[in-house]
């Protein structure tokens, strides 16, 4: 069974991708602050993670370069989940690292063919 990191900030997008997630046989791992996802994995090694972009303290563009700065954690496929799908929002995410971005709000079919397509690389 594979283990999903979900960071998000806003709890009626947190428990909608957890619900989606669990429903389809994953487990999950819940942070809803950048600090928290790093905490956790200082612990835990998900197999993948969904990140919200626009959080408060630590944004996800700053929780994704400590993630690939930890040789431990750089391998991990992390995915940006967020409402901004604007050109340059999208080129700021690749440029980032992420492995791809899902826009908000979430399409089902879309967001779990993405997991799987991720978790089969």
């Amino acid at each position: 069974m594979n283990t999903i990191l979900v960071i998000e900030d806003n709890e009626l997008n947190l428990k909608l991708m957890v619900d989606i997630l669990t429903i389809n046989g994953y487990q999950t791992l819940v942070a809803r602050s950048g600090e928290e996802g790093m905490s956790l994995l200082a612990t835990q090694t998900p197999d993948l993670i969904l990140m919200d972009i626009r959080m408060p303290s630590i944004s996800g563009i700053e929780a994704l370069r400590r993630i690939k700065a930890n040789t431990n954690l750089n391998s991990i496929p992390v995915i940006a989940v967020t409402a901004s799908v604007m050109n340059h929002d999208k080129q700021l995410i690749f440029a980032a690292g992420f492995n791809d971005f899902l826009q908000k709000p979430i399409e089902i079919p879309v967001f779990l063919e993405t997991i799987r397509k991720h978790l089969a690389a």
